[in-house]
């Protein structure tokens, strides 16, 4: 993270405006809209609870959940449901699957976000008298739009943000003006919309009123942007986020008690299926532009949701609970990345929620239920986190707990008849949570059966060969990557490869072995020479969000131990040595596939089949690791897991076989 953001600063609260509350900064667009069309209802009760509700749920959910609890959870100052996980994940194995299904969820909103917060904001022109009729939701015209943003937004991702990014901050300030300001006109009108802060109005409504707490689901839509928060929590340090909630708190509320207060001044003639209120409290003359400010807005809310996308998926890859994919950078910005295969997939996913939907009312009726899934598994994971590593009293995590569990219960609960409206959207999610599972189980699986034997015992055989000179030279300096832990092993899968079918005779051999950190950004490497100028092995233990290029990083190390006169990398054939030629390096990559020698359980093979056919599709291990094409050797070897032990054969003399000749 950026010194300059570690503390609180002006520059520092400008950019967490820009990148942190985005998502939840644009729900005014819709929340309140959502509200009357499914109550139908402008009475004083009715506003009163729905502000009520949209208050404390902010206050519980947003501000003590997340802005105080959560963001305590940071990861050497990164955020986001794989931090804590990596966090916790000593204290429970089985706290992968809530890390899997909360980030798969969490994805999930990325395909709906962004379409739900440019159509809030395009249709306001249809508020325009002149455009009334052309601009009006749903109309082919206002789809069109819609979708011409989300496509140059998706196609801009490649670029990366370093050249706008600096202009984030200052429009969402702008944002957050005009909407607290435009609130405060409305609120003038009416001040006594102030009472709906106490909580006995949401506590009436939800009360007295009949299927009222089903309206909790369209309330749930006002912190739903809490995730992508703690998601950002690198970008922009705690305290940075912390101080400049208050403002953005401030002004949020105001924009939805002048909503409140528009809508009981004209409860006579509000049309519910038709009204969207935050509109509606902006003066005529401001219309077009307050569109346009809300459009950019939209669109920096739903890039920040993207790249929180990017970075999830990056984590998820380092973390093996992904296959491995192409991971570019397209700026020198520390964390910024951007995933080909994810942006169009995301892209496509847009495309289709707005061509199915079409309209932003539509769509928030099918919003909220996966964040909720991805809330309750984030709680479980602080759960541990405030037990087992801040060592909380148990009667503290146990209330915490409860207040939380029973509040987003509530809320999934809620919004459990939207799964009937996002049928659309189950299989994108099933097929992300299925991912990542299938890949953590496979490798749990495929891991208990690596066979490690003793280094030390086969060095003699290694020195043997590398002294052959009848046996022709493979490579002068050959680097194999090694899963051993311990520097004394190595996989026996590895001395097949060198010993076995034509032996690779080779002058030094290099053994490298990554070590995934929970901290996010470390950088280090050692190397333990175990056999002088023979056996060499190099450590990298890197952070989980930095990609293993072992091409470069492995470059760095050898020109790291030259300048240290560790070892000698000039070419070992007199005729290119004497003009100070480098010598050969070889890298030999050993990809799996799955033998038909197997017996499995059903579970395992269902599994174990999923993970090689995924594979297949995924990028090389070659690739994945950056390594040259040029310098690699890939080597597929059949994985072995449950041998067929089954058979029975009967041996017959030849004189009692008989054949016939048709």
């Amino acid at each position: 993270m950026n010194s300059h953001l570690k503390k609180i600063s002006a520059a520092g609260m400008l950019i967490t405006l820009g990148i942190i509350f985005g998502d939840i900064g644009t729900s005014p667009l819709y929340v309140f809209q959502t509200l009357m069309t499914e109550g139908k209802d402008a009475s004083e009760p009715f506003v009163f609870g729905c502000i009520s509700c949209i208050f404390w749920t902010l206050t519980l959910q947003t501000t003590f959940k997340y802005i105080f609890i959560t963001l305590q959870a940071d990861n050497h100052g990164e955020g986001g449901i794989f931090s804590l996980y990596a966090l916790v994940r000593r204290y429970g194995k089985w706290l992968a699957i809530p890390a899997i299904i909360g980030a798969g969820t969490l994805l999930a909103d990325g395909i709906i976000t962004p379409p739900i917060s440019v159509a809030s904001a395009i249709e306001g022109l249809g508020q325009v008298p002149s455009l009334a009729d052309t601009m009006k939701p749903g109309a082919e015209i206002t789809i069109l739009v819609i979708l011409g943003i989300i496509f140059l937004l998706f196609l801009f991702q490649q670029f990366g943000t370093k050249v706008v990014g600096g202009a984030f901050g200052p429009v969402m300030l702008v944002w957050f003006v005009m909407i607290g300001t435009i609130g405060t006109l409305q609120i003038l009108h009416y001040p006594t919309v102030f009472k709906a802060l106490n909580p006995y109005y949401a506590a009436h409504m939800l009360w007295t009123r009949p299927n009222a707490f089903w309206l909790l689901g369209a309330v749930f839509l006002c912190t739903t942007g809490a995730e992508a928060l703690y998601s950002d929590l690198g970008h922009c340090g705690r305290k940075n986020i912390q101080v400049t909630w208050i403002f953005v708190k401030c002004a949020l509320l105001l924009s939805y008690l002048g909503q409140g207060a528009w809508v009981l001044n004209h409860a006579s003639d509000i049309k519910f299926d038709s009204v969207n209120p935050f509109y509606s409290i902006v003066p005529h003359f401001f219309l077009i532009p307050s569109v346009i400010i809300a459009t950019l807005a939209t669109i920096i809310a739903s890039q920040a949701l993207i790249s929180g996308s990017f970075t999830l998926i990056s984590e998820a890859i380092s973390m093996n609970l992904w296959p491995k994919i192409t991971v570019k950078y397209p700026s020198n910005i520390r964390g910024q990345i951007y995933i080909p295969a994810i942006n169009w997939v995301l892209c496509l996913g847009c495309v289709a929620v707005t061509l199915y939907f079409q309209t932003s009312e539509a769509m928030t009726a099918a919003y909220g239920f996966s964040i909720t899934i991805a809330m309750l598994m984030t709680t479980l994971l602080m759960a541990y986190y405030m037990r087992f590593k801040r060592h909380w009293p148990v009667w503290v995590v146990v209330l915490i707990l409860c207040i939380f569990v029973s509040t987003e219960t509530s809320f999934f609960i809620s919004n459990s008849p939207k799964i009937l409206k996002r049928l659309f959207f189950l299989v994108f999610e099933f097929g992300l949570i299925f991912t990542m599972y299938t890949w953590f189980k496979a490798r749990k699986i495929t891991n208990r059966f690596l066979h490690f034997v003793d280094l030390k015992t086969k060095l003699p055989l290694l020195n043997a060969l590398s002294a052959d000179e009848s046996v022709s030279k493979f490579a002068t300096h050959l680097v194999y990557l090694t899963k051993a832990n311990n520097s004394k092993q190595i996989e026996e899968k590895i001395f097949y490869s060198i010993l076995s079918r034509k032996p690779k005779r080779a002058d030094t051999y290099w053994f490298l072995h990554i070590e995934r950190m929970d901290d996010p950004y470390t950088m280090e490497y050692s190397v333990e020479e175990i056999e002088h100028g023979k056996v060499i092995r190099v450590e990298f233990r890197l952070g989980f969000r930095i990609q293993p290029r072992i091409n470069v990083l492995f470059r760095k190390v050898v020109e790291d131990m030259v300048s240290r006169n560790e070892v000698d990398i000039l070419s070992r054939y007199e005729s290119l040595r004497k003009f100070n030629q480098t010598a050969d390096f070889q890298f030999v990559i050993i990809e799996k596939f799955l033998s038909y020698n197997n017996e499995f359980s059903v579970k395992e093979s269902f599994i174990l089949n999923s993970y090689f056919a995924i594979k297949k599709i995924a990028q090389t291990e070659a690739k994945a690791f950056g390594l040259d094409t040029s310098e690699t050797r890939i080597e597929k070897i059949p994985l072995v897991v449950k041998p067929v032990t089954n058979i029975v054969m009967k041996r017959v003399s030849p004189q009692n076989h008989r054949s016939e000749v048709i």
